[in-house]
């Protein structure tokens, strides 16, 4: 053993190889840094060696030398890569949260990358020759998309309600249905973050009713905001009761305090025309008077993570020039992106259809079935190594909206003569570059090509050939 570890060339022996210096080259480290995982991977090789762990040549040989350059290969390879990778969806969740929501459409892309390579007029006024406010970006397109008199963006809805709360009810009430106390992703409630605000909650009604009266019984001197969740992440149905956004909205006028109704998904298109969902348009919203309101930027609208709040002037103004707003703003690629979205909005039909989200939730039922049949065809023409199927199923919208709503189509069920639905999953998912990610259901893989673009399909039907 002491012989082993006695023959394990020295650290300046292997930087003067020309396998060191092949590699200094390769992955663009400076001698400091690779010297360093030079020492780490002989670390972990006496250690191996100590342990009677180690199976590769043995020290003294030029074969173990081979080897250890390969372990440092590797190790660079794995140090310096990217964790945050592309993966294809063939889930046929849309808007799937763990792989990442919303895609951006082309042109909201090429403005990031644009933004992100040059300086630019983020907070300067190019005719004036001054300093000029980043919110001016987007919020002509937004006030112009959903009729709002004024709009800003923070960096998610969250902190969109967090905002509008500290700036507008700091030390007031905030009356709330109990049925909309809702719990978004990662365990946040709208009640804790209520309480975080500085805002007293005032629950109303029960979790399944709650009337018109229980809100005008609540509000006092020191009520600030009525406000209205939209429940988009879940559905009470059966013996429920709510009361509708025009009522609310009256009734605040009335008793002269603020509308806020959170809706959440931010729906700034009427899938309700094509029978999806019944998710008010924000355009919608504002025209019955609400006084605020606020959205998602990655769910329905389809954009990049960012909390739209809109409404009136007044309240707008008085949100920019809270402290927190600066806390909360979004960078420069954010606007970027969020600005190349709605100017697809802006643009109308034709525009829309740029939009991915929007073009997968819309696509046509037939497309669905041509396109997996053909996938089938050129699969079964490659190899003969698979029994597959093509029958009807449902996609998810996801994200945590529309949970009841089902999207009728067509999957390539997917069975390898010898490997199990969850060793093939394995493999698309952990041997792919790009890696894959689809279903398993009664022993089947599941394709839906719902949420696969053209450009990814032939890596799907390459990756299971190789296999």
């Amino acid at each position: 053993m002491k012989e082993w570890l006695r023959s394990i060339p020295a650290v300046h022996e292997l930087q003067n190889h020309e396998q060191f210096l092949t590699l200094l080259e390769k992955s663009q480290l400076d001698v400091i840094q690779l010297t360093k995982q030079l020492k780490e991977v002989i670390s972990q090789v006496r250690t191996l060696l100590v342990k009677e762990q180690w199976h590769g040549a043995m020290p003294g040989t030029n074969q173990f030398i081979t080897e250890m350059f390969q372990l440092l290969n590797s190790q660079i390879h794995k140090q310096f890569s990217f964790t945050i990778e592309k993966v294809i969806n063939a889930t046929g969740t849309i808007l799937h949260t763990n792989l990442g929501r919303a895609r951006l459409s082309d042109n909201a892309i090429n403005h990031v990358i644009e933004t992100a390579r040059n300086y630019s007029n983020l907070e300067y006024k190019l005719i004036e020759g001054e300093r000029g406010s980043r919110h001016s970006h987007v919020e002509t397109l937004i006030k112009e998309i959903t009729g709002a008199e004024a709009a800003m963006v923070v960096n998610n809805n969250a902190a969109a309600v967090y905002l509008v709360l500290r700036a507008l009810a700091e030390n007031k009430e905030v009356i709330v249905s109990r049925g909309q106390l809702v719990e978004i992703g990662g365990s946040f409630r709208i009640s804790s973050i209520m309480e975080e605000s500085g805002a007293t909650l005032i629950e109303v009604g029960t979790t399944n009713k709650t009337h018109l009266y229980d809100y005008e019984k609540a509000i006092q001197s020191e009520t600030a905001i009525v406000m209205k969740v939209h429940t988009s992440n879940f559905k009470v149905v059966g013996f429920t009761k709510s009361i509708e956004t025009e009522e609310l909205v009256q009734l605040s006028k009335e008793k002269n305090v603020i509308f806020y109704e959170d809706l959440g998904s931010g729906a700034l298109y009427d899938f309700r025309k094509h029978g999806i969902g019944e998710e008010p348009v924000v355009k919608e919203v504002i025209a019955m008077g609400a006084d605020v309101v606020s959205f998602s930027g990655d769910k329905l609208l389809g954009g990049p993570q960012a909390g739209i709040i809109a409404g009136k002037k007044e309240i707008i103004d008085k949100l920019k020039k809270h402290q927190l707003a600066r806390v909360l703003r979004v960078d420069k690629m954010t606007l970027a992106a969020l600005e190349g979205t709605l100017l697809d909005y802006a643009r109308g039909e034709k525009g829309i259809q740029n939009i991915p989200t929007l073009r997968d939730l819309l696509v046509n039922l037939d497309v669905l079935d041509d396109r997996a049949k053909g996938f089938v065809t050129n699969l079964l023409q490659a190899t003969d190594k698979y029994l597959t199927e093509v029958f009807e199923d449902m996609s998810q919208v996801g994200g945590g909206t529309m949970p009841d709503v089902q999207l009728p189509t067509r999957v390539v069920a997917v069975k390898h003569n010898k490997l199990s639905a969850e060793q093939l999953g394995k493999k698309l998912r952990t041997e792919c570059k790009p890696a894959i990610v689809a279903r398993i259901q009664k022993d089947a893989l599941i394709i839906d090509l719902r949420t696969v673009s053209s450009e990814e399909e032939p890596f799907i039907l390459q990756a299971l050939i190789n296999i």
